[in-house]
């Protein structure tokens, strides 16, 4: 493939390498984007999207692509008759399904000269210290290579994104960029960004270009959303631009039609909704949790988990809980307290007090029974979590 300037139809100027703002980007395609709203996945979407990325690598952008999908086309291979919804079936449809998605991206992409990696993730994954450290050395190790790593979480043997409380890959999107230290997450939706009311129900709803900090004012524009293929909606998309730009990244949604949309945010086109990040990226964020002016409560902790914290390094998981207080919800800061009722760190926790106070001393892998659903089986990841 030549390396030539594109020429947008949208906005009749040039674009090419001496372009380009952002040099590690992450694009995250949800469900509705894929399928362009049907049952089955729209070859045409697939195309653009392998074609720009495909650009972004001959840029030198290293580019990486969370992708949902393998569900819808898992019911592609078995047959539109095939209707049930429940997750068993949902985790059968994604086991067929993955490795037609995959074997899709692969031909795209090597049409362009662009070799492609496969991830399946799960959150145990990416709770333990040192497989987050394998992970993100694999995958920035592909990008330096050329390759393009195409992630999505392992439908197979996890219920997060098909059951009912979790995000059509929007959370994994946020995890993965803030894994490989990315610039910009790029999330492609069907809808133009967020808008200050649902614009389907609300004629004077407008579309927010800049969001400087993601709050409650913000949180509560995004409604409760979901398409019946889509897990998804803005939420929890609201609950990844949260994470990420307190983290120091940049964040845009937008739709995932407009054209050459991934390379021209890539060359800092203002296109749908931008998130802005807070800061520069590590010190940014232990900056904000230290500070201590977001603060919403407290988590105590045993002998042990002090332990695993200050000499192991490691999450902050729910066995070693004594117990919690405050009114913190999820994506909320809090102190972590020795036995003693000693500050010991402070941390981004996963978890809301109600739900702290229901799961301190079980195993990890009882949260899913105790609350009806999990957001990863840390109530704070190391990578979020700072030592006082």
């Amino acid at each position: 493939m030549a390396d030539h300037g594109l020429e947008l139809e949208s906005t009749g100027y040039q674009l090419d390498r001496g372009s380009v703002k952002y040099h590690r980007v992450v694009v995250k395609a949800g469900t509705s984007v894929l399928t362009n709203g049907s049952d089955h996945l729209d070859m045409g979407v697939l195309e653009s999207l392998t074609r720009q990325m495909a650009q972004l690598r001959l840029w030198d952008v290293e580019a990486l692509l969370v992708t949902s999908g393998a569900i819808a086309a898992g019911r592609q291979v078995i047959g539109e008759g095939h209707q049930r919804r429940d997750i068993p079936f949902r985790q059968v449809l994604a086991a067929v399904g993955q490795g037609s998605l995959l074997n899709t991206y692969e031909e795209l992409f090597a049409r362009h000269g662009v070799t492609v990696g496969q991830a399946l993730l799960t959150w145990n994954d990416l709770s333990d210290r040192q497989r987050y450290l394998n992970i993100r050395g694999t995958l920035t190790t592909l990008m330096g290579l050329g390759v393009v790593p195409i992630l999505n979480e392992n439908d197979v043997v996890a219920v997060d994104e098909i059951g009912e409380n979790f995000g059509d890959n929007d959370h994994l999107s946020a995890l993965v960029a803030n894994l490989v230290d990315a610039e910009l997450l790029i999330t492609l939706t069907d809808t133009e960004g967020l808008f200050t009311a649902d614009p389907r129900h609300d004629p004077n709803a407008t579309l927010l270009r800049v969001v400087d900090r993601v709050d409650g004012s913000v949180l509560a524009m995004a409604g409760e959303e979901h398409s019946a293929s889509s897990r998804g909606g803005m939420p929890a998309k609201l609950d990844a631009a949260h994470q990420v730009t307190l983290s120091g990244i940049s964040m845009v949604i937008c739709r995932g039609s407009e054209p050459n949309v991934i390379l021209r945010l890539a060359c800092g086109e203002p296109i749908g909704t931008y998130f802005v990040p807070a800061g520069s990226r590590m010190e940014s964020r232990k900056r904000w949790m230290l500070s201590g002016l977001n603060n919403h409560g407290e988590i105590t902790i045993d002998q042990g988990a002090q332990g695993a914290l200050l000499r192991e390094h490691r999450s902050l998981l729910p066995p070693g809980i004594m117990g919690a207080s405050g009114s913190f919800q999820r994506g909320d800061t809090v102190y972590v307290l020795g036995a003693t009722g000693t500050r010991l760190a402070c941390g981004i926790t996963n978890y809301s007090a109600e739900d702290v106070e229901r799961i301190k001393g079980q195993h990890s892998h009882s949260i899913w029974q105790v609350l009806g659903y999990h957001f990863g089986e840390e109530v704070i990841h190391r990578n979020n979590l700072v030592l006082l």
